[in-house]
């Protein structure tokens, strides 16, 4: 196979791009900025240019105000680095479920023009690797019309789908950058227990999908005695590493791809990055394989652990926004809550703190006004906080509100209790 890499300056590589133009660019840890600081010199030249992608990581030039006419972002997931621009209109976001996302792109709804990305250099058969973010970015570069690289000796080369020729490069640039990095936080005391709450519903044998932050990282830390844990999940991050190094984490009872840990994403420290390097034991896979119900049902004993805002009497869960404030997206939630709950022995659950940082109840009487439901309570099964587990699957809205006054935090258990009185005569 030929491995001529096109290989050009960052500004040549970017003069293809034209106003009215949507441009897709590259996932989370695959952010490449310097592509993008290219994309920005040439602000003054360009009109209406649709920027869309899920999660990134790292400053992003375009949500500056100057660059409004220039640059138009449409996210599909909320991170840090955007949440306030985006709330103050510049940008929009697109509510979808993480495992459509490449359906939008495939399907033309939502058809790329350029797609920039960020890879590992060829291999000898001419093959660049995206590395730690397969996610939606393989669906958006097999549909984009020009595909612009951004070369990176950095970046790990993983096996599973996130594997590219060169022939589909129109344009490539060279860079040497570190992989941007997201450290392990300290676990707090809360965490702490709400990570033991949570490891008590893991069983042997479980396959899990679990995410970044402190909660993730607490209930690994309590399943160090745990055997034969599985792995598939949209995502992972440092602290799978030390469970299969202890042999806790071994794949064995999986029916998808045993053996094997399955992601579409990656983030973390150079340390999770070079543990997928190379690693034949992890499967990069794209988005819709991974949050796929169908496929994640089939595996034994799903257990799913994901985040909330707020959970209200009745079960309902806000997970992407505080009212009408967009605090991150849809995700993966949905399609795992689901996937687990029809999976032999599976069991969906929503892990959170009892309070905010300002001392206000996640258990609410209601949702805030303009709050998106991420899951709804006829899907919900676990409620875990750091004051115990709420079983809602098959209760019916009295019962659900007594479990979940009884896992809010002491402070405003009587104003829940007397607010679901009022709502739902006596509990």
């Amino acid at each position: 196979m030929a491995t001529f890499l096109p290989i050009t300056t960052p500004e040549q590589a970017v003069s293809v791009v034209q106003s009215g133009n949507r441009v897709f660019i590259h996932s989370v840890a695959q952010t490449p900025h310097t592509l993008i600081r290219a994309l920005i010199d040439r602000a003054p030249q360009l009109r209406d240019v649709e920027l869309c992608h899920i999660h990134t990581e790292g400053y992003l030039p375009y949500l500056e105000p100057q660059y409004q006419e220039s640059f138009r972002p449409n996210s599909f997931f909320i991170g840090a680095n955007m949440r306030k621009q985006l709330n103050a209109g510049i940008g929009d976001y697109v509510p979808v479920f993480l495992s459509e996302v490449p359906l939008l792109f495939s399907r033309k709804i939502l058809p790329i023009d350029v797609a920039l990305i960020q890879v590992s250099p060829p291999d000898a058969h001419g093959y660049c690797s995206l590395g730690p973010s397969v996610d939606v970015s393989l669906a958006a570069i097999q549909s984009a019309k020009y595909v612009i690289a951004q070369i990176n000796p950095r970046v790990p080369r993983t096996h599973g789908d996130g594997l590219i020729s060169v022939s589909m490069l129109h344009a490539a640039i060279e860079v040497d950058e570190p992989i941007y990095e997201v450290l392990p936080g300290e676990i707090s005391a809360e965490d702490r227990k709400i990570g033991q709450y949570v490891a008590s519903l893991v069983e042997d044998g479980a396959t899990l999908q679990l995410g970044i932050g402190g909660i993730p990282n607490a209930t690994l830390a309590e399943l160090i005695h745990h055997k034969g844990l599985g792995i598939h999940t949209e995502m992972f991050s440092d602290g799978v590493i030390d469970l299969v190094e202890r042999g806790v984490i071994t794949g064995e009872h999986k029916a998808v791809l045993p053996h094997r840990i399955v992601s579409a994403f990656v983030m973390g420290s150079q340390r999770v990055y070079d543990f997928i390097n190379d690693n034949p034991g992890v499967a990069m896979k794209q988005a819709s394989y991974t949050n796929d119900t169908s496929i994640i049902r089939r595996n034994p004993k799903v257990t799913a652990i994901n985040s909330a805002i707020e959970v209200d009497l009745t079960g309902q869960v806000c997970a992407d926004t505080i009212g009408t404030y967009q605090y991150s997206g849809v995700g993966g939630q949905m399609d795992f809550v689901r996937g687990a709950s029809l999976s032999e022995g599976g069991k969906p659950i929503i892990a959170l703190p009892s309070t905010t940082s300002k001392g206000l109840s996640k258990i609410v009487p209601f949702l805030k006004e303009g709050a998106g439901v991420t899951t709804t309570r006829a899907h919900v099964h676990y409620i875990v906080t750091e004051y115990g587990i709420a079983d809602l699957y098959g209760q019916n809205l009295r019962q659900r509100a007594r479990a979940l006054i009884n896992i809010a935090h002491p402070d405003h258990r009587e104003d829940l209790d007397r607010q679901a009185h009022a709502r739902f005569g006596r509990l």
